[in-house]
């Protein structure tokens, strides 16, 4: 077989593995319990799998229309109105997408060419920076500090130049649970007033907000929606994230756009789930109660951490738990979190692997999106490392 190593230029040369999967492999080869990657270890209620099974064997099984079922949009329309006061209309400003990820990289291609400025908040996901180099496009970053990880818009507004095409949002954060006001949001829109700048609003965690604060999202502030893509997913939502089904929600010509790219990097995406999630979101208690179920679970971590020598910071929103290790080690962050995995039998994610620079605050991300057990388990060896 003929060897092409070396002989195939690579459009993402210093882009290896994710880390979420490195970490996730390695827990499981060392027995760890894995508090890394962002995925439930419980599942949804039957009904939706009952669901999805009867679509399935009533023959739902071939190709959806390109933007989705359209039963499935007409509830996520009727959920921004009744959530937000948003009015999306099912036809032509939502579309369904394979999961949150693909939605944010056809947005930011749809969008964004070469020689276009994209700005991004970092600590920032992992896909976003990939998909603004696979487009041609120049990544801007500002930088959000500890311990709020709330954004400087005197820094934003310095970022901003006449190339700027796109800003990548992120709120409720991930990998920091910082969320944004709406006071936040205004200060964005008015910072494009004027501009030919639009925003991607990765909302992936609207629904998991705590201490009784309500998900501020750029749908509220008309301005803003009126130049915005907001992408949301139904796998974090229903605990079904391997079910990979997201959608977007944008005004008709901003979706017109996107759809040119998405109807040839998917097309469509799975019938008999889509179908069987549009059932389920009849009854608004199974995503309008998401809040409560995680708030208690990060209680619980919380107070089991407490005889820790680890540092919690505040936690307002996602399933996700930053911590200082100062008290333990000085070591660097990727090089701590293997170490807690070998000796401590606990994995997480450093917050390192969420900077383009590496930059190290001595941070690591745990996910709380796991059984009683579980999270009993891996807070009594944590407070015993």
């Amino acid at each position: 077989m003929q060897d092409f190593s070396g002989r195939v230029p690579s459009k993402l040369p210093d882009v290896g593995t994710t880390i979420f999967t490195v970490i996730s492999r390695e827990a499981a080869e060392l027995g760890a319990l894995n508090l890394s990657q962002g995925f439930p270890d419980f599942t949804a209620g039957p009904e939706l799998f009952d669901a999805v099974a009867r679509h399935m064997h009533a023959g739902d099984n071939q190709y959806s229309p390109m933007a989705g079922q359209p039963a499935l949009r007409a509830a996520v329309s009727a959920k921004m109105a009744a959530v937000y006061g948003a009015q999306y209309d099912p036809e032509t400003e939502i579309t369904i997408t394979a999961g949150a990820t693909q939605a944010v990289y056809t947005a930011i291609t749809a969008l964004a060419g070469p020689g276009d400025e994209v700005i991004i908040f970092e600590p920032a996901f992992d896909s976003y920076l990939p998909g603004i180099r696979l487009a041609g496009a120049i990544p801007v970053f500002v930088r959000l500090e500890a311990p709020h990880f709330m954004p400087d818009w005197n820094a934003v507004a310095r970022a901003i130049t006449p190339r700027t095409r796109l800003i990548i949002t992120n709120t409720p954060h991930n990998p920091t649970g910082a969320t944004w006001s709406l006071d936040d949001q205004r200060r964005l829109a008015a910072l494009c007033d004027g501009r030919d700048i639009l925003v991607i609003s990765d909302e992936v965690y609207e629904h998991i907000m705590f201490d009784g604060r309500e998900h501020a999202s750029a749908c509220r502030v008309p301005e803003l929606a009126a130049r915005t893509l907001l992408v949301s997913s139904f796998g974090k939502t229903f605990h079904v994230t391997g079910w990979k089904v997201g959608f977007v929600c944008a005004p008709p010509s901003l979706t017109a756009e996107f759809r040119r790219v998405h109807q040839f990097n998917v097309f469509a995406v799975n019938t008999p789930c889509q179908l069987g999630l549009a059932d389920y979101m009849a009854d608004a208690s199974r995503y309008l109660d998401l809040g409560a179920f995680y708030q208690k679970k990060r209680d619980d971590f919380r107070a089991r951490m407490a005889g820790s020598r680890f540092e919690l910071l505040d936690c307002a929103g996602t399933y996700f738990q930053l911590a200082r290790y100062d008290a333990i080690s000085d070591e660097p962050d990727a090089a701590f979190v293997r170490r807690l995995m070998r000796e401590a039998g606990v994995a997480t994610i450093p917050v390192s692997a969420f900077h383009h620079d590496g930059f190290d605050a001595k941070l690591i991300r745990f996910c709380f999106a796991k059984s009683e057990a579980l999270i009993a388990q891996a807070c009594e060896r944590l407070c015993a490392y």
